[in-house]
């Protein structure tokens, strides 16, 4: 046998994992609850859990959890779901969840541009500050095509790899 099934999994090993994953995301910037609940969600079969189960695989009250998941919630990168028959709400990440939360970061860019446009209007072009925020503001406006053109490329390699879904 090559390794642990889906059902024989370690539960030390996972955990491992997750905290693993979860402190690579704080390095990163993300906060340490929301990327232990974002880990957590990755690592589970379903990719889906309830605040009870999360909140006992991470040994963490309900609170942690619910805070956790509303900020992963706001950056699009779980989603609620209520389970049929039941008030108990679960916490969905995606297999495809990165792309959505790529594309979600469009509507910021276009606020950032939006703002740097006024910035530069308001400072002048000809000036060292509108100078600065003019090139940050073709920074942007490049990254979004360059982003808009890879997310479809991602798309399209995606389906190749793995079908519809």
């Amino acid at each position: 046998m090559s390794g642990p099934s889906a059902v024989e999994r370690d539960p030390e090993a996972v955990s491992k994992f997750v905290e693993g994953f979860a402190a690579q995301l704080v390095e990163a910037g993300m906060q340490r609850m929301p990327s232990r609940v974002f880990a957590a969600l990755l690592a589970s079969d379903s990719g889906s859990l309830t605040a009870a189960e999360l909140g006992e695989r991470l040994q963490v009250s309900p609170a942690a959890v619910s805070g956790a998941v509303r900020y992963l919630a706001q950056q699009h990168m779980v989603s609620r779901e209520r389970e049929p028959g039941s008030r108990r709400e679960r916490y969905r990440v995606s297999s495809n969840q990165w792309y959505e939360a790529l594309t979600n970061r469009d509507a910021v860019l276009k606020r950032w541009e939006h703002a740097l446009r006024d910035g530069v209007d308001s400072l002048g072009v000809a000036t060292p500050a509108g100078r600065r925020l003019a090139e940050t503001l073709a920074f942007f406006e490049f990254v979004e095509g360059e982003l808009a053109q890879m997310m479809e490329r991602w798309r399209v390699h995606r389906e190749k790899l793995y079908g519809e879904g």
